[in-house]
């Protein structure tokens, strides 16, 4: 653990960077996991949700990679920021999803509220059996009452603040001589 933390010291911005990017893909695995090995299926929401992860997982490793080769201080800031920027984003998305399945406010009308369009009668058994609708207001798992939205909330602005920590060390960090 000490080594750990002498490391974290000795270069901020890569152990910032590694965080990030390890936090990020243990995140996208969760998301396969509940998806394909599960069986739950994602939602429109919850697959938008997944957009910051896809940017800054590599985002970060590009940054981790940069940090250990002397990229500029400005590139590793812009780098941090744009994680930043993309985790915020989805914060506030996870936390419309969240209210969604909590019913604090109406979802996207193609994945929730009340099921319309379904045409004639005679024709709704047929149409009922093509479609599978995975709805955004009903959470599909939920642990300690908090769904799989309520926990991205979590992750999302825990890297949140690990971007800004590593925009900061980035700036501060000094540049290096050729």
């Amino acid at each position: 653990m000490t080594n750990v933390l002498v490391l974290a010291r000795k270069d901020p911005v890569a152990s910032t960077a590694a965080v990030i990017a390890l936090v990020g893909l243990a995140t996208i695995g969760g998301f396969f996991f509940f998806e394909y090995v599960l069986g739950y299926p994602p939602c429109p929401l919850c697959l938008d949700q997944r957009m910051a992860f896809y940017v800054s997982v590599p985002l970060a490793a590009l940054l981790l990679l940069g940090a250990g080769h002397g990229a500029s201080r400005k590139v590793l800031f812009l780098g941090f920021l744009v994680i930043a920027i993309a985790m915020l984003w989805n914060t506030g998305l996870s936390v419309f999803h969240a209210g969604v399945e909590w019913k604090f406010w109406p979802g996207p009308t193609d994945c929730s509220g009340p099921i319309n369009g379904l045409g004639q009668a005679s024709n709704m058994l047929n149409r009922l059996q093509d479609i599978r609708i995975v709805r955004c207001d009903e959470a599909a798992w939920r642990l300690f009452g908090i769904s799989l939205a309520g926990y991205d909330v979590l992750v999302s602005a825990v890297l949140a603040i690990a971007a800004i920590i590593g925009a900061r060390a980035a700036w501060a960090r000094p540049e290096l001589e050729d």
